[in-house]
């Protein structure tokens, strides 16, 4: 009888547990290089992953929370006044209760440590940054930043030389941030560095920029398919009277 009292205490105990702490058993959702994936959560909530995204998600009766750990997501949240829908990434909160937004973690480069991106699709969040960050843009105060639909805020992570990370507000084509839902990738005059980097996301053959510095001038437009590595750096090669050279683990950009 002891042993069976015992038993059912101990089961009591782990109930309590997880009941306390429903994010150590929330679902996790990932998906691999190059791979889309669309969850319903059971709340009506769509996430849309992105290429090597991972997740963790855990509704309860009284709060909704996703824990972004990698890539990118966009949320279409379902309406409930009663329990907000939260998701942390690096350090940061977005607050919601019904309304669209994509996240993005940007791996760390070798000044900035990772970033985070928050763009504002329709509807309205609030994200309330990690502490101790310093305000670049005007009204992107330290505290809250209340965002409404077209705006993106990008929080920088500790730089390097200064310790100090920043919040960035400004505005964002909404149709080129939700390309890669599409299967595309939509570049307006950006950085070849930059576009190499968002073509590489999807591919797990990397394209290499051979003497970067001198092509970091060289400037990229246009809308491309994601995964087609080999049709983009074709495109960026004729475009800039640049050479292509295939290898078996990579694609390299070279001047001629």
């Amino acid at each position: 009888m002891q042993w069976a009292l015992a038993a059912v205490f101990l089961v009591l105990a782990s109930v309590l547990v997880l009941a306390l702490q429903p994010w150590r058993t929330g679902e996790v959702y990932a998906t691999g290089v190059g791979e889309h994936r669309v969850v319903m959560l059971q709340d009506g909530s769509r996430l849309s992953l992105n290429s090597a995204t991972k997740v963790r998600a855990s509704l309860s009766s009284s709060q909704r929370l996703v824990f972004v750990e990698a890539g990118e997501a966009l949320f279409e949240v379902a309406k409930d006044a009663s329990r907000p829908f939260l998701v942390t990434a690096n350090g940061a909160e977005v607050k919601a209760t019904g309304t669209a937004f994509l996240v993005r973690l940007r791996p760390s480069t070798h000044r900035i440590s990772t970033s985070l991106e928050v763009t504002l699709i329709e509807g309205q969040v609030v994200l309330r940054p990690p502490a101790g960050l310093v305000a670049e843009a005007a009204g992107a105060g330290a505290g809250p930043v209340v965002m409404t639909a077209g705006e993106r805020v990008r929080v920088d992570g500790a730089m390097a030389a200064s310790r100090i990370s920043k919040v960035r507000v400004d505005r964002s084509s909404l149709d080129r941030a939700v390309a890669w839902t599409r299967g595309e990738a939509s570049f307006d005059d950006v950085t070849l560095n930059e576009a190499v980097a968002e073509m590489n996301r999807y591919s797990s053959k990397p394209i290499v920029i051979v003497d970067a510095d001198r092509l970091k001038a060289l400037r990229v437009s246009g809308l491309f398919r994601t995964g087609d590595s080999t049709s983009f750096a074709r495109a960026v090669a004729a475009l800039h009277g640049l050479d292509v050279r295939e290898h078996s683990d990579r694609l390299e950009l070279a001047s001629r």
